[in-house]
Formats: structure tokens, C-alpha cells, sequence
């Protein structure tokens, strides 16, 4: 079931709560004053998983866009593939690639052979086509560009020729950011981040006798080891040395084999395609770097640097098993396996771009979970905040439609401990889940919140969490129990003094009322009463719930005692906690 998303709040004379519509009314209004469309851009190099740090590079621009689209505004969400970036360093982690790929240093994206299995053709394309899946899954619609069709394909032969022609205009610009420092990430999230994906490097093409804005790919050896020697900005011959001994002299005009450096290519796109809106990461927007140098460079194609606000680094943890069997850190992909969709978005929606996170792929995404189902709630009985409406509407769905959703959404807390307990036994997770919630008809209506659960038990859940029940009541530990704890154990099974027999409370609320009764109705309590900050009360429920994991699972903990009840049925309680004679 697929419930309709709300509209962020858009009114002209509503504030803007939500970082969201304050952007989007910020590039409509630059959109407004260059005189043209409201380009959103974002770009990605396909040099290894695309992950959940460059995923902001894409969704940021996609939220921004998206909501122009709301509004009625002309707008477009481009991304851009930098496909003819060289292949700088053979990655650690992607499975069936080792030092040999090493030979392929230095050619472009698109001409290094794809991993072992893959069936695209390409080591660009299967980290693409990756990432194109994952996208399409959260409702980004965009238009794409190839970087390799752009340059192989004449398109950006008069800017090249251009800049050829700028060659020491662009080089005095240059020089004077050389000497300024960039900023490098410290922290551990961006060390993670530059084992895969990431932006292009920050060169500008300088070292050579004389600087060249251009670097061709050796038309022998393909690789980008070269060094223009010779160029004549009448004719655009050009020559060039290769470190493999190959030497060439053709006209640029017409040679398809190379690109402009990173620096002076970023700008030169911006013009080409009139970007309007595209953030950047921290990398790019230090002092020297290519958006910073790009605010003088623009221009010079006859464009302004786009509006193009800083976004913080976005990291992840307990993700290994999910990103082990495709290499490097864990992308939106993986994250999708165990995140439905809208509650992926909402964590990038819901905070501003400057705003470091991590996404939680461990136990916190119960947490998770629990605060998104609340947030629902919420939004549904018109209880939550203008920004809390506008990141629930951004991340349920888009201008062109809502997301698929959950039906009937179990918390997730308590399916993981269901799935856990019900040991792949679709019939008895069924049973299971109805005695949780007798609404449920069927396992469907959990979808697709339950391949997420059970994806997120197999590869997540810590394996001293798992729940293996005892097979035999532990006879030797129930005849060593004290009268305190045999009355306990007498009461939740047998009742007395306001508890029923426990085959009376069963179901998830009584069963409930009947584990945290048992040690009141002890003190003397109602099993129902109120109790509230009392530490001796709680010292002694705690102590009587470790009691009965130790006698159920073994363990001193576990999942939550009256779901653990339900899955095991009144007749195995009774075995498992029922001293002898």
C-alpha cells in the first residue's frame, strides 16, 4: 500500500522551516536572475562503489530540484559521470580485483576492464549501473551525462579550444592559489571515504615547461602518462611525449583523446550546461581548491560559478558484511537492503547539508526505526513541526509520486526479534506476528519492511543477540532456586493476587503486564499500578527478567520477554520453568 505524500508547506507567506525550502527559494531566485532554467547538478565519479558519502553529492541537488518541481519551476536535476577521469589507484576490497589491474593506472574509467562477473563492459559502467539501481529505488530521476560521450564525441571541442587559447590567463589564476593549503578531512570517515568513490583529484595541470589547461590519453598505450610539448593556437597542433616512448603530433581540433584538467573542466561544464545550483564537499570548497578557483575561472566561459553551499561528510558503521561482496564502503545499495527507502532519504532530508551523520546499519536502526514510526504518527495526527512535515513529505515521495511503503508497519524492534525467533518458518513467523497484532492477515502486508528485517538479521544482527532457546528445562538451576524466586516464577506462570494464569494474558499487552506485575504484586502491589521512579522496583523487575532469560535462552539478556514468551507457547513456558516435582 502506497500512502499519498504530503506537500511541504510552500506558501509564500509561510516561513521556510526546512533547510530544503530555503534552498530551493534561493535558487529559483538565481535561476531568476541569470535568466534561465533552475539547473541542479551533481557530480559523481564511478571509481568505485558510490557511497553513502557521495550519495549526498546526488540527493542534496535531487531534494533541492524536487522541490522546485513541487512548485511548478523549471527545473532540471543533471548528474554528471566523470567517466574519462583516469583510473588513479587499484581499490582495496572489490572482490577478484588484485595489483594487476595496477596496469591500467592512468587510463580512463570507461577503457579499464569492469571486476571479475560483472556483465557490463567497463570498470565506469558497473559502478554506475550500481548506483543508477539504487537511485532509481529512491525516486531520483535525473538526467545523465557521460564525460566520455562528451569529450570522445567532439562536444567540448571549442571549449577546449578555448581554454587552449586562455592557456596563461587560466595559469596566472592558478598561481595564485598554489601556494594556499587545502584542506585534507582528518577524521576517520574521510580516510574511509577515499578507499572508493569520490570527486575528481584536485589537479590543475601545472608542472610541465609551460602549462597546458589539457591532457591527452596516449593514443597508444591509453593512459594519461603524457606531456604536451609543442601546441599552436592557429593551426591546434599539438604534440605530445608518453612515458611509454610513444610521441604524436596531431590537431586538437580534431583529436577525441584526452580532457581538460579537473580545475579548469569543472568550470568549463558549469558554462556548457548553465549550472545554476551544485554543493560540494568540504575537499573541493578549501582554500585552492577547484570551487573556490572556479569562481574566477567560470567566467571565462562565459558563466558564474553556480550557487553551491558546502555539505558535511557522511559516515557509517557496522556495515562490513554488507559491503564485502561489492567492494569498498557500504553505498545507498546496501544501505537499501536493510532501509526502506523513504527511511534512507529521511536521514539526508531531515538534516542540513552541513550536518554530519552516520547512517546506522547496527542496532541503531532500531532505534532508527522507532523514530521514523513515531515521526508517522505524528505527521499523521497533526502533531509534528513544520520541518518535521516537509522531511516526512521529502522522503515518502517525490513530485512525480509516492514511494511503496509498508502496509502495516511492525515495529521493526519487534520483527527483527520474530524473524530471529521463527528461524526462517514463514508459518510460524506468521503465528507469531498475529499474536503481536491480530490485524495482520498476511506476511504481505509487512513488505517491504520484512525482506528488510530478515536481510538485516542474517548480515547485522551480532551473533551474541541471536536467541537459541533452551531445548530442556535447566533442571540443576530451577532446584536451586530460592522461595523468593520460586514464588516469582509461581505467579507468572499460575497467577494469584491479581495476575490470571499466564494462558489467560496471552497476548503481547498481557504478557507484558504479566512480567512486570509479577515483582509488584511481590512488593504487594497491584499488578497494574503505576510505579514510577522507584529504583528498588526496578532493581528487582531486572532482576527477575534475568532470571527468566537465564532459564529460556541461557543468557542474561535477550529479545523482549513477552515477545520471547509468545514465540515459545504457554506449553513450552511451563516446561522450561516449572521446577521439578
Amino acid at each position: 500500500m502506497n500512502a499519498e505524500p504530503a506537500t511541504p508547506a510552500t506558501d509564500s507567506g509561510q516561513a521556510r522551516e526546512d533547510w530544503v525550502s530555503r534552498l530551493a527559494d534561493e535558487v529559483a531566485a538565481e535561476a531568476e536572475r541569470r535568466g534561465t532554467r533552475a539547473v541542479c547538478a551533481s557530480g559523481i565519479s564511478p571509481s568505485g562503489i558510490v557511497h553513502l558519502g557521495n550519495f549526498r553529492e546526488v540527493i542534496s541537488p535531487h531534494l533541492v530540484a524536487d522541490e522546485l518541481a513541487r512548485r511548478g519551476v523549471d527545473v532540471e536535476h543533471l548528474i554528471s559521470w566523470d567517466d574519462y577521469d583516469r583510473f588513479r589507484k587499484v581499490p582495496a576490497g572489490v572482490p577478484g580485483v588484485d595489483e594487476s589491474w595496477a596496469e591500467h593506472i592512468g587510463k580512463p574509467l570507461t577503457s579499464v576492464p569492469p571486476p571479475p562477473g560483472s556483465p557490463h563492459d567497463s570498470w565506469a559502467a558497473h559502478f554506475r549501473a550500481q548506483a543508477e539501481e539504487a537511485f532509481a529505488a529512491v525516486g531520483i530521476r535525473y538526467r545523465g551525462i557521460s564525460q566520455t560521450v562528451q569529450y570522445t564525441s567532439g562536444a567540448y571541442t571549442e571549449q577546449i579550444l578555448a581554454a587552449m587559447r586562455m592557456r596563461r590567463q587560466i595559469d596566472a589564476i592558478l598561481a595564485t592559489y598554489r601556494t594556499l593549503a587545502g584542506a585534507e578531512p582528518d577524521d576517520e570517515t574521510a580516510a574511509a571515504l577515499a578507499e572508493s568513490s569520490g570527486a575528481a583529484d584536485e589537479s590543475d595541470g601545472s608542472g610541465g615547461a609551460e602549462y597546458y589547461p589539457y591532457k591527452p590519453y596516449c593514443t597508444s598505450c591509453g593512459t594519461d602518462l603524457t606531456t604536451i610539448t609543442a601546441y599552436d593556437d592557429d593551426t591546434t597542433s599539438m604534440t605530445y611525449t608518453c612515458a611509454c616512448g610513444h610521441s604524436e603530433t596531431v590537431l586538437l581540433r580534431e583529436f577525441r583523446t584526452g580532457k581538460l584538467v579537473w580545475k579548469v573542466d569543472w568550470p568549463m561544464r558549469w558554462a556548457y550546461e548553465k549550472v545554476v545550483f551544485e554543493p560540494s564537499g568540504v575537499d573541493h570548497q578549501s582554500p585552492g581548491s577547484s570551487f573556490q578557483v572556479g569562481l574566477e575561472l567560470a567566467p571565462l566561459f562565459g558563466w558564474e560559478r553556480p550557487y553551491g553551499p558546502m555539505y558535511a561528510f557522511v559516515g557509517f558503521g557496522g556495515a562490513a558484511k554488507m559491503s564485502s561482496s561489492r567492494g569498498g564502503a557500504p553505498g545507498p545499495g546496501d544501505a537499501l537492503r536493510v532501509m526502506e527507502a523513504p527511511v534512507l532519504r529521511w536521514q539526508y532530508a531531515r538534516r542540513r547539508m552541513n550536518q554530519s551523520f552516520d547512517v546506522a546499519f547496527g542496532t541503531e536502526l532500531q532505534r532508527l526505526y522507532d523514530e521514523w514510526d513515531a515521526l508517522g504518527r505524528k505527521v499523521a495526527d497533526g502533531t509534528a513541526g513544520a520541518a518535521e512535515v516537509a522531511a516526512h513529505a521529502r522522503a515518502v515521495g517525490t513530485a512525480e509520486g509516492p514511494l511503496p511503503a509498508t502496509g502495516h508497519p511492525v515495529p521493526f524492534r519487534t520483527l527483527a526479534s520474530l524473524v530471529d525467533l521463527s528461524t526462517g518458518d514463514a508459518e510460524q513467523l506468521l503465528r507469531l506476528v498475529r499474536a503481536v497484532d491480530e490485524t495482520v492477515a498476511d506476511l504481505d502486508v509487512l513488505q517491504p519492511r520484512l525482506d528488510r528485517v530478515e536481510t538485516w538479521v542474517a548480515t547485522q544482527m551480532p551473533a551474541e543477540e541471536r536467541t537459541t532457546v533452551r531445548a530442556t528445562a535447566d533442571a540443576a538451576a530451577l532446584a536451586a532456586l530460592d522461595a523468593h524466586d520460586r514464588e516469582a516464577l509461581a505467579l507468572l506462570l499460575d497467577g494469584g493476587r491479581g495476575l490470571p494464569p499466564i494462558e489467560d494474558a496471552w497476548s503481547l499487552d498481557g504478557l507484558t503486564t504479566q512480567v512486570y506485575g509479577v515483582a509488584k504484586v511481590q512488593r504487594g502491589l497491584d499488578p497494574d499500578a503505576v510505579v514510577k521512579g522507584d529504583k528498588e522496583m526496578g532493581a528487582a523487575q531486572r532482576a527477575f527478567f534475568t532470571l527468566l532469560y537465564r532459564l529460556l535462552v541461557d543468557r542474561e539478556t535477550g529479545p523482549r520477554l513477552p515477545t520471547l514468551l509468545l514465540a515459545l507457547g504457554p506449553e513450552r513456558v511451563r516446561a522450561l520453568l516449572t521446577p521439578a516435582g
